[in-house]
């Protein structure tokens, strides 16, 4: 039970967050903000922990209480540099996977490009969060955030930037993560201080690249390029097609329920459904 009654409300705390969340505090002060791994929050939401959260685009077609409460997002257009897949074999040999904790919608579309691509079904394993790429075994690691940015140590014949992948396949943009919550509130109040919050950070993407670049071991240029070239921040017409698109391969291979519908909009009357 949220004894407060504030909205409780989850995030994460990687680098291609940070202009979602930067000023968050300034226009929702009266929000309860936690900060999280992407697969937690989702689970944190779906137990009810939490209200709203910013989760892995495939958590919100789990539950048909969920809808979309912000256009702020977490996208790409082109490559996105922080999600890759790493292989030791030519990637059409790939017959086993470690994939990183992190992210589920990172997992599901990893397994979507590789069953796209080959036909390929990997056995797969998780890399635990803190886990070193240097212990696994499998043909192939995916790795997500920070860490991904930094190519790992070891006898990699090729790579993957997934975001570049999908755009590749399908040219539309892929979306990582949304602010999900469920469709019984209203949530016009905290849309409103998502996307300030939202313009906000992308205005101030110098600053938050000065801030941050040496915690992910990036130059502030580096940073900054990463921030402004390889994200992107809002759900348009096109991030909603991706979207779609994303939900409907996730349904073909058992990652996302059957019987899950195209992700509605619950606060802004100028935002539809996903179609």
């Amino acid at each position: 039970m949220n004894i407060s009654n504030k909205p409780r409300v989850g995030a994460v705390s990687y680098l291609n967050t940070k202009p979602l969340v930067h000023k968050l505090r300034q226009f929702a002060p009266g929000i309860e903000l936690v900060f999280d791994l992407p697969s937690r929050l989702a689970d944190r939401l779906a137990c009810r922990e939490l209200d709203v959260a910013l989760i892995p685009s495939v958590e919100a077609f789990q539950d048909p209480a969920y809808g979309i409460i912000s256009d702020a997002c977490i996208a790409c257009r082109g490559p996105v540099l922080s999600v890759k897949l790493f292989s030791r074999v030519p990637f059409e040999k790939i017959r086993s996977l470690t994939l990183d904790e992190g992210s589920r919608t990172s997992v599901a579309l990893t397994r979507i490009l590789l069953q796209e691509r080959f036909g390929l079904t990997p056995r797969c394993e998780l890399l635990p969060i803190g886990g070193s790429v240097l212990e696994t075994t499998t043909d192939a690691v995916l790795l997500i955030g920070d860490r991904a940015i930094h190519p790992p140590r070891g006898p990699f014949v090729g790579s993957w930037d997934l975001g570049d992948e999908w755009t590749r396949w399908c040219q539309l943009p892929f979306v990582f993560a949304m602010w999900i919550g469920r469709k019984d509130r209203d949530w016009s109040e905290l849309d409103l201080a998502l996307r300030q919050a939202r313009d906000a950070g992308v205005r101030d993407l110098d600053s938050i690249a000065a801030a941050e670049a040496t915690l992910v071991g990036l130059s502030p240029k580096e940073c900054l390029v990463y921030l402004r070239d390889n994200l992107h921040f809002q759900l348009g017409n096109s991030e909603r097609n991706g979207l779609e698109l994303f939900r409907r391969r996730a349904q073909n291979l058992g990652l996302a329920p059957s019987c899950s519908m195209p992700l509605e909009f619950v606060s802004s009357p100028t935002l539809t459904a996903v179609v």
